[in-house]
């Protein structure tokens, strides 16, 4: 599977998740896709994914390949350093996932992890 990123970002974004930003974003005008982790979920932590405005204060701005722009938030950045995130389609349903190489271990469903 082919990745493509950006040298200065903290995690790589899968070709085909980068195709599904692309067709969303032109419904979200104004506004940047954000990954975020947040307290919660049966491991202790859990991962977001929406559509933001941008915050100059508390964000980064990510550029991609395909004009994608991805936000993140300076308290989720640890922990997803050397992440990968990909997006799956199946009979089970779509979602964007993440594959942490800090997590220490994740529950059934891949939505929440501990470090």
């Amino acid at each position: 599977m082919e990745l493509k990123t950006n040298k200065a970002t903290p995690f790589q974004v899968t070709k085909d998740a980068l195709n599904r930003l692309s067709l969303l974003k032109e419904h979200e005008k104004g506004k940047y896709f954000r990954v975020y982790v947040t307290g919660g979920g049966c491991s202790g932590f859990q991962y977001g994914f929406k559509f933001d405005e941008f915050d100059r204060d508390e964000d980064s701005l990510l550029d991609f390949d395909g004009g994608v722009s991805i936000i993140l938030d300076q308290l989720s950045y640890p922990y997803l350093l050397g992440s990968k995130i990909d997006f799956k389609e199946d009979l089970m349903g779509a979602k964007f996932t993440v594959e942490n190489p800090n997590a220490s271990s994740t529950c059934g469903c891949g939505a929440s992890f501990s470090i």
